[in-house]
């Protein structure tokens, strides 16, 4: 937005320099990003982020160098005499949900013709071009106090009347509709559009653009002055749908002030009549319910707590008084009642930034936190133990050579086709948003592996053949079909693995599942957590091969495995058999076990005594999970086992149909003695004999 000093200085007498001002209003969150002299005068252009719509005009950016300078606001001239007696006009809102307000006034007998230099000048400096007096002036009032309105010939509303509704709420059913818009060209409206009619046809987009069948001319001499506050929503579907993007619909999808468009009518039926004459005739003002602001309540103490500040009572109160808003005290705490031009304060987090604003931040002194020190410097509370397995997580895949990445938390129905994830299964229960940016991106997210995937074709795509890629953040679960329960949100780790077959002179055989599964491994080990194991995964976009779940207790976390190449043959990779390995963590759950392992952490002595070991090969049926051969030899009751470790399995030549061969290795160790062979060779041979009878395999040799 371009502002220009010379017009902020009749709002507000700040005598600071242009360099000065354009700090304080950086500094203020209005960040100004060049400043231009055009004839004496400095022009700001500000970037005004999309929560702080006041601040799209020059009383919005007034009431903020009030606030930072202390000094007081002059609103400019809007009082004039109306001719009084009753209206041969009518205005029906049909849809007080899409336009809870809607205010005009009639002006007779103006002069069209071209505006006075001072007018024409400041539209100029603001980026916007002449036309005629009467259109100048709405533009003039929107600069000015930031509330769009329109002006429509008087002669060409058909029957004295105007209606604001949809379609449906006019005609009594959705239609789409063709539409002449000021610019000259036809438009299809969209079914849900909100529209301003007069007693046969629609004359204006509302919020959006005017209509050419009733656009001020060289001939007008009657004019109708719109006002009105239109859904935000509303605006922006329709702006998007119809391609229009307009000075109204930027401030009007933003969200505009209910109260200031009496003032913006009044302040335009004044100038209209100074600059082109005329007779103002009185106002029509249909407000079937009256806007009420919700109060913010926010703790004193708290204030100065979160700020690290030690500000009085009266400074507190002067700040968010400058600010406009209306403060109670009650029993140590603030009721605030924020001004309607303010649509983005909802919390007390958000009164606090205020006064942090206002009071400014570099004047806030940097001061080192307390050090809170516990018992042998441990701080076992939830939150505490939830940042360390953040940091144990983000850690061990960052040694392992991955990137951390971040994603938006958007998705679509087609992320999940295209992993063949079934409509019963509980990643389909998505958040819908409201209003979303993309079709495509119309819901949040209940897994994070669609987002990496479009990593790697995006990586893929710039000639990246070998990375590694992870993200932490969350999932979202729509919470049933109650409408007041909110969405599930689930902490959840991802992580993608790609490599190509690529020349190198280093050599490695391992295969990539193993490469991430070690990972995995290495960090449960880290953070001591135990049992874990790996079964074989349903996930319908992995390899039925290459894939598992992982469980931690018996109860699933996650999953690691190769994308199924049914999936990959749907993406836009061009590369000769890829390998992608993708695994998904619950970091909720994850994070329960981990509690429990910090509490459980017992320490003992090194063994005193060597090991022994014996390898053995059992040929069995190939649906016998690894898994489950692990788990029945630790099962095996013996003081005297040590560890089992699975290192190969193998199917092909010299093995039968339907069998697999399974090699495992077991570590012997007593306590208080050194264990001779033969007693290590009868303890493994009735073990191999118990495993034999539990799987109903062979012995390989």
């Amino acid at each position: 937005m371009r502002a220009s000093l010379e017009w902020l200085r009749e709002f507000v007498p700040v005598g600071a320099s242009a360099g000065e001002v354009a700090h304080r209003l950086t500094m203020l969150g209005l960040e100004v990003e060049a400043v231009e002299q055009i004839d004496g005068d400095n022009i700001f252009e500000i970037n005004v982020t999309p929560n702080r719509p006041d601040c799209l005009s020059m009383i919005g950016v007034a009431r903020e160098l009030s606030a930072a300078f202390g000094a007081e606001i002059t609103f400019p001239d809007h009082e004039f005499k109306s001719e009084t007696g009753e209206l041969d006009f009518n205005v029906d809102i049909l849809n007080s949900a899409l336009c809870p307000r809607y205010a005009g006034r009639i002006v007779k007998g103006l002069k069209i013709g071209p505006s006075p230099d001072w007018l024409k000048i400041r539209l100029e400096k603001c980026g916007i071009r002449s036309i005629n007096n009467v259109v100048d002036v709405t533009n003039y009032v929107l600069l000015e106090l930031g509330h769009p309105l329109h002006a429509f010939d008087l002669g060409c509303i058909k029957g004295h009347r105007i209606s604001v509704g949809t379609p449906k709420d006019v005609k009594g059913s959705a239609e789409k509709l063709r539409f002449l818009t000021l610019d000259g060209n036809e438009r299809e409206l969209p079914e849900d559009a909100l529209l301003i009619w007069d007693a046969e046809r629609p004359i204006a987009i509302a919020g959006v653009m005017g209509g050419l069948e009733t656009e001020v001319s060289g001939t007008t001499v009657d004019i109708f002055i719109e006002s009105a506050y239109f859904d935000p929503v509303s605006v922006r579907r329709t702006s998007r749908a119809t391609g229009l993007k307009t000075e109204a619909s930027f401030r009007f999808e933003r969200g505009a002030d209910i109260k200031m468009l009496k003032k913006a009518l009044d302040r335009t039926a004044f100038l209209m009549h100074k600059i082109a004459g005329g007779t103002i005739y009185g106002k029509i003002d249909v407000y079937p319910a009256k806007y009420t602001a919700g109060k913010i309540s926010v703790n004193y103490e708290k204030i100065n707590r979160v700020l690290g500040l030690d500000l009085a009572d009266s400074e507190i109160t002067g700040y968010l008084g400058r600010l406009g808003f209306v403060v109670e005290k009650v029993n140590g705490r603030y009721d605030l009642t924020p001004p309607p031009f303010r649509v983005d304060m909802q919390r007390d987090a958000d009164i606090i930034e205020e006064i942090a604003r206002v009071y400014g931040y570099e004047r806030i002194p940097a001061v080192l936190p307390a050090a809170v020190t516990g018992i042998e410097g441990q701080d076992n509370s939830r939150a505490s133990l939830s940042e360390a397995l953040l940091k144990e997580m983000k850690g061990s895949f960052l040694k392992s050579g991955f990137t951390e990445v971040i994603n938006y938390s958007f998705m679509g129905e087609n992320d999940l086709d295209l992993l063949g994830i079934d409509a019963g299964d509980v990643r389909r229960m998505m958040v819908r948003i409201k209003n979303p940016l993309r079709a495509e991106d119309a819901c949040m997210r209940t897994t994070l592996i669609p987002a990496l995937i479009k990593n790697i074709v995006y990586n893929v795509s710039h000639g990246n053949k070998s990375f590694r890629l992870f993200e932490i953040s969350r999932a979202f679960l729509a919470g049933g079909n109650r409408d007041d329960k909110l969405p599930e949100e689930r902490n959840h780790f991802a992580a993608a693995l790609y490599r190509e077959k690529i020349q190198s002179l280093y050599r490695d055989d391992t295969p990539d599942f193993f490469v991430v599964k070690g990972v995995i491994e290495a960090l449960f080990n880290s953070l001591k957590i135990a049992p874990y194991s790996f079964i074989r995964s349903a996930e319908p976009f992995l390899h039925p091969g290459q894939s598992a779940d992982i469980l931690i207790a018996g109860s699933k976390v996650g999953y690691i495995g190769a994308l199924s190449p049914v999936v990959v043959g749907r993406l836009d990779i061009k590369a000769q058999r890829p390998s992608i390995i993708l695994t998904e963590l619950d970091i909720d759950l994850l994070s329960g076990h981990y509690a429990q392992s910090a509490q459980m952490i017992r320490y003992s002595p090194l063994p005193r005594y060597p090991f022994s070991e014996r390898d053995t090969a059992l040929i069995v049926d190939e649906s016998l999970e690894s898994s489950e051969i692990v788990d029945l030899l630790k099962s095996y009751s013996s003081d005297l086992i040590e560890g089992v470790t699975l290192f190969d399995v193998y199917k092909g030549k010299n093995i039968p149909e339907g069998k697999k061969s399974i090699a495992f290795s077991i570590r012997y160790r007593a306590s208080d003695r050194t264990l001779k062979d033969e007693e290590v060779e009868d303890l493994h041979n009735q073990i191999v004999g118990f495993m034999i009878g539990r799987t109903k395999g062979l012995l390989r040799t």
